[in-house]
C-alpha cells in the first residue's frame, strides 16, 4: 500500500540539499486524475513552484514526459526529482486554466503546431494510462474508459447511444492497432493548459500514456464545450503533421471522446452539460451524414 510522504518533511529534506530556499505552501489540492497531491510554492512571495506526490511510478512517468518536452517551451522546467520517485518538483507557470483563453481554433492550432507535431514515438508495449495499471492494447484502454463512463454516469444517454459507441470504439481501435504509439500527455484538456491573455502559455499536470496522437488531439478538442463543430477540428487537424485519416474517422474519434467527455462532465464541470449535450446531438447528426 502507497503511503504519502509528509509535506513538510519534503520541505525541510528540499532546503537541507540547497534545492530551495523560503520556501513557502501556497495552497495545495488533489489532483483529478491520480492519488496525487500537488503543491503549489512561493519563494520570497512569489510563486515559483510546484511540489507533486504520487506513486513512484506516476512521478516516473511524469519525469520522463517533462523531459523528453523540455524544449518544446510550454512545458514546466523539472527542478529536482526525489530519487526515491516519491515526488517531483517543477517551475510554476503563471496564468489561468479553463478561463480566458480566446477561440478554440487559436489555442488548439497553437496546441497542434507547437506540442503535438513533436511529440516522440515510443517503443513500449504498454499503453501505461492514468490508473497505474498497464493496458496492453489500444483497444483495452477504449473499452475500459466506455465501461468507466457508463458505470459511473448511468443512463442519460439511452442505450442506442452506448451501443452506437461501443460499436465506434471497436473500430476506431481496430484503425489504431498497426498505427505508430507516441508518448502522451494523456490528460490534454482546458483544465491543463494555462492561458494568458487568451493566449496559450503553458500545459502541466500530465497523466502520461502510450498511444496514438490522435487521442490527445480529440481529447483536447472535446475539453471544452465551446466551438465543438466540424469546421474547428478540421481547420485543427490540417495542422496536425502525422499519418492523414478520413473525414469519417474523425468524427467517430470525437464521437468517442464526447461520449467520455459527458461522463466528466457530469461529475467536475455540470454547468456544462448543457452545451455538450446539443453537441452529441450535432455529432451524431455529422455520422449519420457520413456514412
Amino acid at each position: 500500500m502507497w503511503h504519502k510522504p509528509d509535506i513538510n518533511s519534503i520541505i525541510s529534506s528540499l532546503h537541507e540539499k540547497g534545492i530551495l530556499n523560503n520556501v513557502d505552501i501556497v495552497m495545495n489540492n488533489k489532483t483529478g486524475t491520480t492519488d496525487g497531491l500537488v503543491y503549489i510554492l512561493s519563494e520570497h512571495n512569489e510563486v515559483k513552484y510546484v511540489l507533486k506526490i504520487d506513486h513512484p511510478q506516476q512521478i516516473t512517468l511524469s519525469e520522463q514526459f517533462l523531459y523528453t518536452y523540455r524544449h518544446i517551451g510550454l512545458v514546466p522546467t523539472i527542478i529536482y526529482t526525489d530519487p526515491e520517485k516519491a515526488y517531483i518538483v517543477y517551475s510554476y507557470i503563471a496564468g489561468t486554466t479553463h478561463y480566458n483563453r480566446g477561440l478554440k481554433i487559436d489555442w488548439l492550432t497553437l496546441l497542434v503546431k507547437r506540442f503535438f507535431n513533436h511529440y516522440e514515438k515510443s517503443l513500449l508495449t504498454d499503453q501505461w494510462g492514468r490508473l497505474h495499471k498497464p493496458i496492453h492494447s489500444w483497444r483495452e484502454w477504449n473499452y475500459r474508459s466506455l465501461q468507466d463512463t457508463r458505470n459511473n454516469w448511468g443512463n442519460l444517454l439511452s442505450i442506442e447511444d452506448y451501443n452506437r459507441v461501443k460499436s465506434i470504439a471497436e473500430h476506431i481501435s481496430a484503425c489504431e492497432e498497426h498505427e505508430a504509439r507516441f508518448l502522451l500527455h494523456g490528460d490534454a484538456g482546458v483544465h491543463n493548459f494555462v492561458f494568458h491573455d487568451n493566449s496559450l502559455i503553458g500545459v502541466i499536470d500530465p497523466s502520461p500514456m502510450i498511444g496514438p496522437v490522435l487521442y490527445d488531439f480529440t481529447y483536447a478538442f472535446c475539453s471544452s464545450p465551446d466551438d465543438l463543430n466540424l469546421e474547428t477540428l478540421i481547420a485543427a487537424y490540417s495542422s496536425l503533421n502525422y499519418e492523414p485519416v478520413e473525414r469519417s474517422r474523425l468524427i467517430k474519434e470525437v464521437i468517442f471522446q464526447l461520449y467520455c467527455r459527458i461522463g466528466i462532465c457530469i461529475q467536475h464541470h455540470p454547468h456544462d452539460l448543457e452545451d455538450y449535450l446539443k453537441a452529441w446531438e450535432y455529432w451524431k447528426s455529422l455520422q449519420k451524414e457520413a456514412q
